[in-house]
Formats: structure tokens, sequence, C-alpha cells
């Protein structure tokens, strides 16, 4: 029950992140990486694997405590504040050493409330509470990105998404999706479908929780990308062209092919149901994969929609080492929460009937006096 709501409290998030930002204002191109950073970068040579190519292959992690959109506190400041880094740092530091605490064993429920942990770790569990920090790995660092810390993994002005444009296609709600009417109207990582936070994208990003950890395969035809999170696999065709048949796969039809040392991938045909801030059938997502150092990998991204947005758009972070392996997610063997609260969305319903058959009876109107009777 308790990833389910996590997983419930995350989808809304995203969707709620994703209606605001409509309202942003237009966006900006970033800023370009200082000289220094990018001569540190060109100093590095990518190694090459047994085929040739520039070799991305290895244990990999996204985790961060820098979130995609930047909080409206920083303004235009793509670059953290040297006293906002510290700050950020030194809290999560905190919350993990009280959070390895011994807990009290007499301790009563805390239903939706916990003292001295993110608002989004107090708030996700909602009545019956979230996990404590010792179950999460939201990271421990902020991004850094060509060593430079960030405010947000979105590089636009102000670090959201930019304002749809006029007469832009309203949204991408699914029908009937947040009613417990049945399983098909659950979100898809409550169905153990496709993992909350779009870890598999495209675009890819941390889900600020825990599972954000990626094994990158590469083969003569494919790189494939497999993701800790629902176990989710990321199948890219190399120097491949787009399928023709209207199929839309989950992650979407994503062809690569590699310029220098960087593997560039073009996704479309995303499903609607995976829509990125309401951008779905016409959604092209260019990402850019490159080697900048042993333990760096440089994620470049950018979207497009001409029916959503005067211009592309996009953002930037940087992977780095896995200190460890990839171990099975059994979300669906394991996912007793979906089966639960459908059973109790039916229960609710058969008490609120019962309720309406032992209400007593309105009582009859009075009959109306007849004019001019006695």
């Amino acid at each position: 029950m308790q990833r389910a709501a996590i997983l419930a409290f995350s989808t809304a998030i995203g969707a709620a992140l994703a209606a605001s930002a409509f309202a942003a204002p237009a966006a900006a191109p970033a800023k370009a990486p200082s000289a220094k950073a990018s001569k540190a970068a060109a100093a590095w040579t990518t190694p090459v694997n047994a085929l040739g190519q520039p070799d991305l292959s290895g244990n990999w992690t996204n985790a961060t405590l820098t979130p995609m959109i930047r909080d409206p506190k920083f303004g235009t400041q793509l670059v953290m504040p040297p006293d906002a880094v510290k700050a950020e740092e030194a809290d999560m530091a905190r919350q993990v050493t009280e959070g390895n605490m011994p807990t009290d064993p007499n301790a009563g429920v805390q239903k939706g409330v916990e003292k001295n942990v993110r608002p989004e770790f107090a708030a996700a569990g909602g009545d019956v509470g979230g996990y404590n920090i010792g179950w999460l790995d939201p990271g421990s660092q902020v991004m850094r990105v060509h060593g430079e810390p960030r405010t947000s993994l979105l590089t636009t002005a102000d670090g959201r998404p930019p304002k749809r444009k006029d007469g832009a296609p309203a949204g991408a709600a699914v029908r009937g999706m947040g009613s417990f009417d049945s399983y098909e109207t659950r979100s898809l990582g409550e169905r153990c479908i496709m993992g909350f936070g779009r870890n598999a994208g495209p675009p890819m990003f941390p889900n600020g929780f825990y599972n954000n950890n990626y094994q990158i395969i590469q083969t003569a035809d494919y790189v494939i990308i497999d993701v800790e999170m629902v176990h989710d696999v990321r199948m890219i065709r190399l120097n491949a062209k787009h399928r023709t048949d209207g199929v839309r796969p989950w992650m979407g039809d994503s062809i690569g092919h590699f310029e220098g040392s960087t593997l560039v991938v073009e996704t479309t045909n995303i499903p609607q149901q995976q829509n990125f801030v309401g951008s779905w059938k016409d959604l092209k997502v260019t990402e850019r994969f490159t080697r900048v150092g042993p333990n760096r990998l440089f994620y470049q991204f950018t979207v497009e929609d001409p029916t959503m947005w005067d211009k592309p758009w996009g953002g930037e972070y940087e992977f780095s080492t896995l200190k460890g392996e990839l171990y099975e997610y059994a979300c669906h063997e394991g996912n007793y929460a979906l089966p639960g609260m459908l059973a109790g969305a039916r229960n609710q319903e058969k008490e609120a009937a019962a309720a309406a058959t032992q209400a007593p009876p309105a009582a009859a109107p009075a009959p109306a006096k007849a004019k001019g009777g006695r």
C-alpha cells in the first residue's frame, strides 16, 4: 500500500507540475558551458569498445537533489549559489542521520506527517504514512554539470517548460484515469507497466525517491538501457528508420546513431499515457549521451512539438557511475496494493449503498391547503 501511495502521489505531483508549467514565461536557450569546463571535457578521450563504438556501457545512476523544474526562488539562475548547495546537501545528510536512528516502538501512527523530512517524502504515503529514509535513495548531492551545481535539470531561462503556443491542443489527459473503477484507470506506475517519474523516459529523469539506476549494454545493432525502476528496458535501434505502422510502443520508437563520441537518439511514436507535459502525438525527443570522464556520462535532451511550442527546448545533467549492481524490481509479481485499492473502493461503494437503503424515508409533504377552503 505504501508503494502504491507513493506511486500515486508521484504521478499526481508530475501532473500538477506539468499543468503549472504552462503558465510559465517563454523559455530561452541555456548558457553555454564555461570555457574552463569545455576544455576539461575535451582533454578526456572517450574509450572505444570492441565494436569500435564510443564505450558508454556500464552501471549508472542519475539520483540527485536537483529537481527537474527550478524552484522559483532561484529565478533565472541555472548555477546554484555555493551557500544554497551547502544547505541542500547538509539537510539531506541530516535527514539520513536522523532517519537511521532507532525507531521508538511505542510511537503512534503518523498519518502523512513526519517531522524533519522533505515535504514530498512526508506526503507520499497519505493516510498510511510514507517510507522512512531507510527505504529511500533520492541522491545526496546537487547535480553538477561540467562541475557546475545546477538549480534544475531543465535549461530554459526560468528552469520550467515554456508556455504552450496559442491554439495548442489541450493537454493529453486520458479519459477515466485517476478513478478506482478499474485497474485500467490507474496510473502506469501503480499497474507496474512503467516506472513513475519518467526514469525510462524519454526524456529520462530521476524520480526523486529510489531505484534511479541504469545499465547500458551495446551491440552492433542496438544500445540497450536497462532501467532498474520497474525493470523497463529501452531498445534503441542503431542506424535504423522509424516505424510507420502507427504502433506506439512503451517508451516510444527510438533510433540512434553515433556522431563522434556521442550517441544521438531520436524518439517518436510516444504513447498518450507517456505524454511529456501534455505533448505526445507530435512529440519528438532527441537525446545525446557523451562520456565526458571515467565516472561521468553527459546527458542532453531536446523536445519538439510544433503543435505545442514555438521552438525546441530541453535540459541536461550527468549520470555518475553506480557503486553496485542493478537488482530485480519485481513490481508486478508483488503488486498486492492495486487489488487492495480496488477492493477498498468496492467496499466503500457497498457501505454507501447499504447506508442509502437504511436511511429513513423522507417525510411526505403536507397537503396544500385549498384556496378558499374552510
